[in-house]
Parts: C-alpha cells; sequence; structure tokens
C-alpha cells in the first residue's frame, strides 16, 4: 500500500482559540471546526472542541469506519452502531499525556444468531484500528450488543 497524507491547517484567531481545517475537507466555511483550550487549563474555553475531545473522537470514529468496514465484509447483518468514549488526562513521569480511552460501542443486531458473530467483528475492528495502533494510549473497549 502506497503511504497516503493527510493536511491540517490551524490558525489562531484569538485568546486561546484557533480554527481548524483541512484544505481536503473544506467545501465551505462549515467544514472548518473551531478549536481551544480546555477549560481545565488556565485560561481554557468552555464549549469549543478541544485537542483532548479530537484525540479521543478519532480513536472513536476509527473504531466506527474500521467496524463498518469489517460488518460489511463479514456480512454482518445489523440495525445500528453507536460508540460513547472518554479518555483520562493525566500527568506521567512529569508530562501530560492521555493514558486511556474507553470505548463503549452499542451495536444493535437483527437476529440473536449473529451474536457471536457481532462480537468477533467488533474485536477485529478494535485490533484493525490504524487510529488505535498508532497511539500508546490503553484502549479499552466494552461493547454492547443488543437484539432489536
Amino acid at each position: 500500500m502506497e503511504p497516503h497524507y493527510y493536511h491540517v491547517n490551524v490558525n489562531w484567531n484569538t485568546e486561546r482559540k484557533g480554527v481548524m481545517c483541512s484544505p481536503e475537507l473544506t467545501l465551505d466555511d462549515n467544514s472548518c471546526i473551531e478549536v481551544a483550550t480546555p477549560p481545565e487549563f488556565p485560561k481554557g474555553i468552555p464549549g469549543i472542541w478541544t485537542p483532548e475531545h479530537l484525540f479521543t473522537a478519532s480513536v472513536s470514529s476509527c473504531l466506527m469506519t474500521t467496524f463498518l468496514a469489517i460488518a460489511e465484509n463479514s456480512k454482518l447483518d445489523f440495525k445500528n452502531f453507536s460508540c460513547s468514549s472518554r479518555s483520562k488526562l493525566e500527568q506521567i513521569d512529569g508530562k501530560l499525556l492521555i493514558s486511556e480511552i474507553v470505548l463503549e460501542p452499542t451495536l444493535v443486531i437483527v437476529d440473536e444468531k449473529d451474536r457471536v458473530k457481532a462480537e468477533r467483528v467488533l474485536q477485529k475492528s478494535k485490533a484493525a484500528c490504524l487510529i488505535s495502533n498508532s497511539v500508546r494510549s490503553n484502549i479499552t473497549m466494552l461493547p454492547a450488543i443488543i437484539t432489536g
């Protein structure tokens, strides 16, 4: 596989805020994201996406997109996939880092007979997620599979 490159530009606005865009994604002004220092830090701003939220979101969204590909290839019949996630920021050896990410996917399957396949697809998805494989945070998955 050839290398792929992804470009992101961040420009500071004011205070501890900036705007993040990608030349590959920018179709209009709505495709950019305002980012800021989290409110837990000095002069942080509540209510705006932070690098910590984006980091957590990249792991969670990668699990979803990996799941969708593996589920399709496995012919898993499902009605819905959603995932809650949370990360833990702490100081270790004098450095701040996201030490842990907990993923809580909820998968609604069509038929109970697919439960084992669904579990296998979720586990494969976690193992194959390229973002999870690229970070050193401990990543835990606590899946819920519901028949509906």
